[in-house]
């Protein structure tokens, strides 16, 4: 066995025996090992806080026709409030990463959460499109917070193998939400109107700040802390752009995103206008796909980290969502197959399945090279999904809407493209010390 895998193997030891200790009062000044004592606690927050992003996207899919009449407006003026928030989502991610790396995680975060209630509250009380895209991009600035800081806490408290490996019970936890969200949502559509739903996100971000604020301690000590304000956040951030391989990880990961968040802009009207499927199938089939991607992020977890080098399983999920993307263009644009619900599902599933394999070992192979800016690099990792997100919602706003070919088009363009920045900036052929497998 490797000194990596044996490390990793002793953390998750240790990360399994302090489970018992949650109850312990915290008498220890150092904070990292202060979270940790509080075990699944601490797993659960984190998982929550990362899934305010599938949440405040999920639930409001299955609203997105009825929006789009309630307020007199069109489709494609609707999926602007999509594009806001994953606007809001990247800059404010760029703005509380390095906010994180200076003043501790505790602060920004519970900043962040206040003004997420705030915001959500606003969209439901929206009274035009143009008000609702504005509120949607407070929503994505504020809601920047959860995702941002979840990721730089793991990076506080893991290293390597073991980091992955947590990346992956994230990844279980949170796809639960794409799953239960659109239920949810269209659940909540049967007893009151889309304004519900923003009122449930609402309570969603009342719920976590009180649990932030009583149970998540700090994981960044004052000794760690970066100084140097705007003008060292944005020096450590060109640091980290000249890293070769993490920029490879870093777009890597935000392609994907791209792929994933066409899906999620176009498939409402794709599956529900062009298709035929009620607000409730769809969301059947929604669920159906995060259940995909909670699977493979958990045979990841157990089967592949440790065994398998990371590079090699994000290789292997790459060249899936590109094989399923090229089917799916094939089947739609009536080369192959029928287009219709059934088809266009199956091809579906298989790309976003197979983002369980690309989206954690993404993560970890990225934050493991850098240790000392956590929050910054958690923030470059995080906006360079949204900024593809952004992009791909935009297109599928503008693009015709009789037929599921643009978003084809886009999810394949961006997996090919991910998968190129993957093999040309991170060279996964060359073997890095955190990467080794398991003898």
């Amino acid at each position: 066995m490797s000194q990596q895998a044996e490390e990793a193997t002793a953390g998750s030891k240790r990360y399994r025996g302090v489970l018992s200790l949650a109850r312990r009062r915290r008498q220890t000044a150092d904070p990292g090992a202060s979270a940790r004592r509080t075990g699944l606690l601490v797993t659960f927050l984190l998982s929550g806080l990362t899934a305010i992003s599938p949440l405040s996207m999920d639930m409001y899919l299955p609203a997105l026709p009825e929006v789009t009449h309630a307020l007199g407006s069109t489709a494609g003026t609707l999926q602007l409030t999509l594009t806001a928030y994953f606007v809001g989502m990247a800059v404010g991610q760029l703005v509380i990463g390095p906010m994180s790396d200076r003043w501790g995680r505790r602060r920004p975060l519970l900043a962040g959460l206040v003004a997420y209630v705030v915001a959500s509250l606003l969209c439901a009380l929206a009274t035009s499109a143009e008000v609702l895209v504005f509120a949607r991009l407070l929503q994505g600035l504020a809601g920047a917070a959860g995702i941002v800081i979840a990721r730089a806490v793991v990076r506080d408290l893991f290293d390597g193998l073991e980091m992955a490996r947590f990346f992956s019970t994230l990844l279980l936890i949170t796809s639960v939400a794409p799953i239960i969200a659109p239920v949810i949502g269209g659940q909540v559509l049967h007893f009151t109107n889309w304004r519900g739903v923003f009122l449930v996100l609402a309570w969603i971000g009342v719920v976590l700040t009180t649990l932030v604020w009583r149970r998540l301690p700090e994981t960044l000590s004052p000794g760690r802390r970066q100084i140097g304000g705007v003008r060292g956040a944005l020096w450590l951030m060109r640091g980290l752009f000249a890293d070769r391989v993490f920029t490879g990880y870093m777009l890597a990961n935000g392609f994907a995103y791209g792929a994933l968040f066409s899906y999620i802009a176009a498939s409402p009207f794709v599956i529900q206008d062009i298709y035929g499927a009620s607000a409730q199938e769809y969301s059947l089939l929604f669920g159906l796909n995060s259940f995909g991607l909670m699977l493979v992020g958990q045979l990841n977890r157990r089967l592949l980290v440790g065994r398998v080098r990371l590079d090699k399983a994000l290789g292997w999920g790459l060249a899936a969502i590109s094989a399923g993307g090229v089917v799916l263009l094939l089947v739609t644009e009536g080369v192959i197959g029928t287009a219709d619900t059934v088809t266009v599902s199956a091809c579906l599933f298989v790309m976003i399945s197979a983002l369980g394999l690309v989206l954690p070992n993404a993560n970890a192979l990225a934050l493991t090279r850098t240790p000392h800016a956590a929050g910054s690099a958690s923030a470059l990792l995080g906006t360079s999904g949204f900024v593809m997100g952004a992009v791909a919602s935009a297109v599928m706003g503008a693009a015709a809407k009789d037929t599921a070919v643009p978003m084809a088009i886009v999810q394949l363009a961006s997996a090919v493209t991910a998968l190129g920045c993957f093999l040309a900036l991170a060279r996964p052929w060359r073997t890095r010390p955190a990467e080794q497998p398991r003898r």
